[in-house]
């Protein structure tokens, strides 16, 4: 057997880099009203390997290798925009998604209220 340990790695590291793409860390942007919002998302990626070879007392040869990736993904937010407003709704670590989406009403209401703002003047 021969060692590809290289190749392997290969493999495992465009494996990560696919589904760390944009897409992934960003997230699709989705309408919701008048606002277009964006998910926010945080990637970590880790990986290790490891091989070797030896010779058993009856002389007998032997070879190994190994290799393993983890990715973890955690939503950390998303940006809403309304026109030239941009605003950042943290996903608290305590309520994750449901945090941010019982958000979305508060920026709502400050958006209109700063646009009628802004109309007025």
């Amino acid at each position: 057997m021969e060692l590809h340990l290289e190749e392997l790695l290969g493999k495992i590291t465009d494996f990560m880099k696919a589904e760390a793409s944009t897409e992934t860390v960003v997230g699709k942007e989705f309408q919701l009203g008048e606002f277009k919002c964006v998910p926010v998302i945080k990637v970590g990626m880790g990986f290790g390997s490891g091989g070797g070879e030896g010779t058993e007392t009856k002389g007998k040869k032997g070879e190994g290798m190994g290799a393993g990736a983890g990715m973890g993904i955690e939503p950390i937010g998303f940006l809403a925009t309304k026109g030239d407003e941009i605003s950042f709704i943290e996903a608290g670590k305590a309520h994750g998604l449901s945090a941010a989406f019982e958000k979305v009403p508060d920026l709502i209401e400050k958006l209109a209220i700063r646009n009628k703002e802004v109309m007025a003047n």
